[in-house]
């Protein structure tokens, strides 16, 4: 199979290729879930394209836990099928399907009450196990354990010890959730698939009762296109019901914005070998390790402000600083936090009670003949939601479709990738690069990373760290624009990299040496170079000056303090 590169050239080709030939489907939004859909179409040999309004993953995909777990508190509510479902998912993706994205992590439940504490959440635990074995995709992550009030501060340190008598010990998964979401396109791309980031639906086209495509512009050269597809996916997330209300339908349910945030601080701040993760009044709170930092989240409050860039007030801040210091004997302050970020889960609203209890879980409906709509869930669960909709659309092609596929379908850079582990400190020896750098890029882009290993050889300097942010190579940079689809600076300090909140200075002082690697991929001059660390910084400021206020309707209005970048 031939890797498919989203360089600039490719975005234009697959923008003119969807608009010459109907497709069987469209998939409307970049998100997990779209992406997904896409490549799940794409495998059973439909014609297939996929547009995203701005960057893969910018929505809810890129600022959520970047856990992929069963949801061990669902077992709590009861909701014994969704923890199934996500236990096997985590499974393939762990075994199978993304070897090189998804990796184990551990975390430590702390106990309060001796006795019954211990045997009801051990049993839940124990539960937890035993339903990822049962999958057939449970084996390759430890079993959990109990751990003594002694052991359990040897393991983490940075509790207080009043703060528990005891904890259990188990494992889920984590990725980099934006990185994931790139490399699914690029897969789907590698099936067949048309895809196109800064292409916006502006409206869809019709014949009488059904939809027939969609018109779509192209955001950065202002051209319009028309797509004409035999079935359309409406995979927005968040954005469900805006993209509804352009075929002047009424859903059949509805998509409430819940937003979550969380707190990015350096892994020195917290001395632990381990996560975290705590009860709070409302929910759980988790510690979760990342890299050289810990991430804190999150809260859950409803949203109904700008969906495209919610804002972390003050209040949020501190109440995440509040409930993590409860149990840490060193407390952190304002001053530990790096970077913050806010997204926004899409949760199930219906008209009914029924409906309403969807909550996490997801639906599928066909509202017109033509248009499928596919919302709720959680990002575990991704291919599930995919193959659900991919189904549902097939109902309206006229021939028989192949069965999904996507459990046996690893994500590019999956093949090979244990191998070239293996061989890690042969490839370092080769190319010069610390065993340290090829372990970071072999966990970013699997087998895919002799590509950028060439662009290495081609250009020595881009083997050198970046400056302001020596966790990432200066080639990273440009291969995200000439592979990954980056198109603006936005994309790649916040969700090819993270740049933006792991470091104090949230990417600022490497806007600029970014910038000039990014111009010759995408034909930069020097005035776009400097719009795009301006609006970058103005980026920031509004996003520091957002977390300053009281409350989510002045933080909200704060952020927009920095519009969107402008189209080049």
């Amino acid at each position: 199979m031939k890797t498919a590169t989203l360089g600039p050239a490719q975005r234009a080709e697959a923008l003119a290729r969807m608009a010459e030939q109907e497709l069987d489907i469209l998939v409307v939004g970049g998100g997990v879930v779209g992406a997904g859909t896409a490549l799940d179409a794409a495998t059973r040999g439909l014609a297939t394209g996929l547009v995203e309004a701005r960057d893969w993953a910018s929505g809810t995909s890129s600022r959520s836990s970047k856990l992929i777990h069963g949801g061990l508190r669902y077992l709590e509510m009861l909701d014994f099928a969704l923890v199934r479902e996500a236990l096997k998912e985590r499974g393939l993706l762990l075994q199978r399907l993304a070897p090189h994205l998804v990796k184990p992590v551990p975390f430590l439940y702390p106990l309060q009450h001796r006795g019954w504490e211990r045997w009801y959440a051990g049993s839940g635990v124990a539960l937890y196990d035993a339903m990822s074995v049962s999958s057939g995709h449970g084996r390759g992550l430890p079993v959990h354990r109990h751990l003594s009030h002694k052991r359990a501060l040897r393991v983490a340190p940075c509790l207080k010890g009043d703060a528990l008598v005891g904890a259990l010990q188990y494992y889920d998964a984590q990725m980099d959730d934006a990185r994931y979401v790139a490399t699914m396109v690029r897969t789907a791309a590698a099936y067949g698939a048309q895809v196109a980031n800064r292409a916006r639906v502006v409206g869809f086209l019709r014949e009488g009762e059904r939809v027939v495509g969609a018109r779509v512009q192209d955001v950065e050269t202002g051209g319009e296109y028309a797509i004409r597809a035999r079935q359309i996916v409406n995979a927005t997330g968040v954005w469900t019901d805006d993209t509804q209300a352009l075929i002047g339908e009424r859903g059949q349910f509805h998509v409430r914005a819940s937003k979550g945030i969380h707190l990015v601080v350096p892994k020195d701040r917290i001395h632990s070998t381990t996560g975290l993760i705590l009860r709070t009044e409302k929910s759980v709170l988790f510690v979760i390790p990342w890299g050289r930092h810990w991430i804190i989240g999150t809260t859950d409050t409803d949203w109904d402000l700008d969906k495209a860039h919610p804002a972390a007030s003050s209040a949020d801040i501190d109440y995440l600083l509040e409930h993590v210091n409860s149990v840490l004997a060193i407390p952190l302050t304002r001053d530990d936090v790096e970077g913050v970020y806010a997204g926004l889960r899409p949760l199930l609203a219906g008209e009914s009670d029924a409906t309403s209890k969807l909550s996490r879980e997801h639906t599928v409906a066909h509202p017109v003949p033509g248009l499928v709509v596919v919302a709720g869930g959680k990002y575990t669960t991704y291919r599930v939601m995919a193959k659900d909709a991919v189904d549902e659309a097939v109902h309206g092609l006229d021939r028989r479709v192949a069965e999904c596929v996507t459990e046996d379908v690893p994500l590019v850079g999956a093949e090979g990738y244990r191998a070239l582990w293996n061989a890690r400190a042969r490839i370092a020896a080769r190319t010069g690069l610390h065993v340290a750098r090829i372990e970071h890029l072999l966990n970013r882009y699997g087998s895919l990373t002799e590509e950028l290993l060439e662009l290495v050889v081609g250009d020595p300097s881009l083997g050198e760290p970046l400056t302001a942010a020596d966790d990432y190579l200066r080639a990273e940079a440009v291969y995200a624009c000439t592979h990954e689809g980056a198109r603006h600076l936005d994309d790649v300090l916040t969700r090819r990299t993270r740049i933006s909140i792991e470091t104090f200075d949230r990417g600022t002082r490497s806007a600029r040496e970014i910038a000039e690697l990014m111009a010759p991929a995408l034909g930069w001059d020097s005035a776009q170079i400097e719009k795009e660390v301006t609006h970058y910084e103005k980026r920031v400021e509004a996003e520091r000056e957002s977390q300053r206020q009281p409350d989510d309707l002045t933080a909200d209005a704060a952020r927009l303090g920095a519009p969107d970048i402008v189209p080049l």
